[in-house]
């Protein structure tokens, strides 16, 4: 069977010089998928009232408000360091107080904490630099180096269970793990974490899916074909809303879903094999 892909415009063009550019080039990277069981769910003191008096909980979900992140070197390991991250995610809960009665939405605090080793050479340059002021002195920007940074990237995590205990279950002490929350984590919650007591508590699992990078700022010598010149022209026209809508095909599967034999693919509108399950367009 013949190869119907054609070659990439640009791998045909002549380079036409070797440009240096300043950028950030990644030394090392690691990817993981953590399994969260039984973190502590920290309430402000409205949302400890209504799980104190709930009989069950439900997840609505789960996000990620904001990841720390220090990066230290590892001793007797040249160009090794340790990524300490804390993650810090909004779960948002129903609670049901009564049987027949609507859940109340709850929204509270998980913190986690964990540790990677990863390579990012060594070095250590300070960079002073400035930026153009016409007619003026030149601002200078403020000082930085060349050493590694930790970049995280994170999918908001999976829940995949929750469940009322009793406080002494939880096995830490509540005033000692809300005292060090950052400002800007309080400042998504309705109140303070610090209450007298609690008569429950709320234990979750998640799951989490993490990349965790460092990088440096570097000089890269690299391929030039050409300035990037856009080949399309800019279109201000607007059109009429009814025709724009009039071009719409009727969603006919929202209204009639489509059984396994009349399932047809997104890219060439073709109907799929019922067996494979894959079109003949490789979709």
């Amino acid at each position: 069977m013949p190869d119907s892909k054609k070659p990439c415009a640009d791998a045909v063009r002549p380079i036409k010089e070797a440009v240096c550019i300043d950028t950030n080039r990644v030394y090392d990277s690691c990817a993981d998928k953590d399994c969260l069981a039984d973190l502590r769910v920290y309430f402000t003191a409205n949302g400890q009232d209504i799980i104190d008096n709930a009989t069950s909980v439900r997840c609505r979900g789960c996000e990620v408000l904001n990841v720390f992140t220090e990066t230290e070197k590892v001793p007797f390991n040249r160009g090794y360091y340790t990524v300490d991250l804390t993650f810090f995610f909004l779960v948002s809960l129903d609670a049901f107080t009564a049987p027949t009665a609507a859940p109340c939405t709850v929204n509270g605090l998980c913190v986690f904490s964990k540790k990677c080793i990863l390579y990012g050479s060594e070095g250590k340059v300070k960079i002073f630099s400035s930026e153009y002021a016409q007619d003026s002195d030149d601002q200078q920007l403020p000082m930085r180096t060349t050493n590694p940074r930790a970049k995280i990237q994170v999918a908001d995590p999976i829940c995949l269970d929750v469940r009322i205990c009793r406080p002494c279950d939880c096995c830490d002490n509540i005033a000692d793990c809300t005292n060090g929350i950052p400002g800007c984590i309080r400042r998504c919650f309705d109140g303070p974490f610090n209450y007298p007591s609690q008569e429950k508590a709320v234990k979750v699992t998640l799951g989490l899916f993490t990349i965790v990078q460092l990088e440096r700022d570097v000089q890269i010598l690299i391929p030039a074909y050409d300035f990037c010149i856009p080949n399309k022209e800019c279109t201000c026209e607007t059109e009429d809303p009814c025709d724009s809508f009039r071009k719409i095909r009727f969603p006919v599967d929202e209204f009639f879903p489509p059984n396994r034999q009349s399932i047809h693919c997104d890219t060439c509108d073709d109907p799929v094999v019922p067996s494979g399950g894959r079109c003949s367009c490789g979709s």
